[in-house]
């Protein structure tokens, strides 16, 4: 039986908490109750606190506001780092010319492609003049017709040879206890398996985010690997992304994995925490 630990007992013993979004703080019913307590508690600990999501769809600004509505307080927007980000950071620096196409909603688009380049989603993209695009992101799960443009991005990405950037590498999502949906990475991770293409991920287990939460962080005080804790309800993306970092980790059964079917899973994957807790109110 997966011993179950006390995850503030846990949390004390670092100087930083890398907190996973959804599954963590919040789920489908809102901000899960006690969260803000537990951040409370950190805080007045010393702990430094960073939330690091996956969320391509929201800017630090929009991911923080969000949060201050569901009633967790005083996040600052430094503390929030997404995949979105990192994307856009690459799609700045790298593409330079043409049209960035995407799949996913204007929101998405209007945050992460801001590159000072056109960008057109995949329903509006002309066929015939794929010269035109310099590169493809794959943005969210909502916004686009499941029923045609999954086929339109295959059959583009099948006659060109562009960059193509997965901002949000989830391949599931909870959206009730016991029922998940179809995420971004696992339409992306559809693609990839039938093109045979490999696309470039920009969230969690991929380790850009922790690079650039800690490279900061070590700009506020003296920290180093041992000194933080990844937090995260996903073997897959939280615990695998927080172990190839080199940092410790905790997962939690608060969201993807549930308490009946953890030990299974861990054994099945290989991909071993160094805690369990029922989740960071426990």
């Amino acid at each position: 039986m997966q011993e179950l630990h006390s995850f503030l007992s846990v949390a004390s013993g670092f100087k930083a908490v890398f907190l996973d979004s959804y599954g963590v703080l919040k789920n489908y019913q809102g901000l899960i109750t006690g969260v803000e307590n537990t951040v409370t508690t950190l805080r007045e600990q010393g702990v430094a606190i960073r939330i690091l999501t996956n969320d391509a769809s929201r800017s630090q600004e929009q991911q923080v506001a969000g949060f201050n509505k569901l009633g967790l307080q005083g996040l600052q927007t430094h503390e929030v780092i997404t995949s979105g980000m990192m994307a856009k950071h690459f799609l700045q620096h790298k593409i330079t010319g043409g049209k960035i196409g995407y799949m996913g909603t204007e929101n998405s688009a209007r945050y992460i492609l801001q590159a000072g380049l056109e960008h057109v989603s995949i329903r509006e993209i002309d066929m015939d003049k794929l010269h035109e695009i310099s590169a493809f992101v794959f943005l969210d799960d909502e916004g686009f017709d499941w029923n045609t443009d999954i086929n339109k991005t295959i059959n583009l990405l099948r006659s060109t040879k562009i960059p193509v950037i997965v901002a949000n590498s989830d391949k599931l999502y909870p959206v009730s206890k016991n029922d998940v949906a179809v995420a971004t990475g696992g339409i992306a991770k559809l693609v990839e398996n039938l093109l045979g293409r490999k696309f470039m991920h920009f969230g969690k287990p991929d380790t850009q985010m922790f690079t650039y939460a800690y490279n900061r962080l070590k700009r506020l005080m003296p920290v180093t690997k041992p000194d933080i804790l990844m937090v995260g309800d996903n073997l897959h993306t939280d615990i695998l992304g927080g172990n190839k970092f080199g940092v410790k980790t905790c997962l939690v059964l608060s969201g993807n994995t549930s308490e009946h079917s953890v030990e299974q899973q861990i054994m099945s994957t290989g991909i071993i925490p160094d805690y369990v807790c029922r989740s960071i109110i426990t």
